[in-house]
């Protein structure tokens, strides 16, 4: 019924379970690690956004309880400006309206990137109210985020005339120090 197996047949099984338990405690060590370092960059990104993913939903809506967000504003080199190439200040459009961002003197970065001069694009429509600009940007349909470092876009809007600002955001969607704002354009949609 048992068969006894002599010193080298031991060996050679007991090297086999080593070297399977060695392979399955790294990959548990590498799952386990890739977990870790997974959950520590998702907590980092919804700190630097102020405890939400960026363009979620509702992030911002409660700007009292954030505190020292002013420290994390990025400094802007006096050169630095945003600009619309498309459209022009005054133009009639009809149907889908494609808006073109330009920048100078810094450069254009996705959201959660935090490179010196950099920044990524925010699109303030029919603003009434300036956000408060030592605050991360509120998403809403007046203050459209383009954190993936996008630099045009295509809108459809209501008939009439709309109000177009561009604003650059930092890596945590917080205005620059000075704020870099594009002047403002009226477009008309017919």
């Amino acid at each position: 019924m048992f068969k006894i197996l002599g010193f080298s047949q031991v060996l050679v099984l007991g090297k086999a379970a080593f070297f399977s338990l060695t392979a399955l405690f790294s990959l548990t060590a590498l799952f386990s690690l890739t977990a870790l370092f997974s959950l520590t960059a998702l907590y980092s990104l919804t700190a630097v956004a102020g405890g939400h993913l960026p363009g979620e939903k509702g992030a911002h809506d409660h700007h009292d309880q954030h505190q020292g967000h002013s420290s994390m504003q990025a400094p802007a080199p006096a050169d630095a400006k945003v600009y619309f190439i498309q459209p022009a200040n005054g133009q009639e459009v009809s149907g889908e309206v494609k808006l073109v961002f330009g920048i100078e003197g810094m450069l254009v970065a996705p959201a959660g990137t935090d490179t010196p001069n950099s920044g990524h694009h925010h699109l303030l429509l029919n603003v009434e109210e300036m956000p408060d600009m030592t605050m991360p940007l509120p998403a809403s349909e007046n203050v459209r985020h383009f954190g993936k470092g996008q630099t045009e876009t295509t809108l459809q809007l209501a008939p009439g005339t709309h109000r177009l600002q561009l604003l650059l955001g930092n890596y945590a969607h917080i205005p620059h120090n000075p704020p870099v704002l594009s002047e403002v354009i009226e477009i008309t949609v017919k």
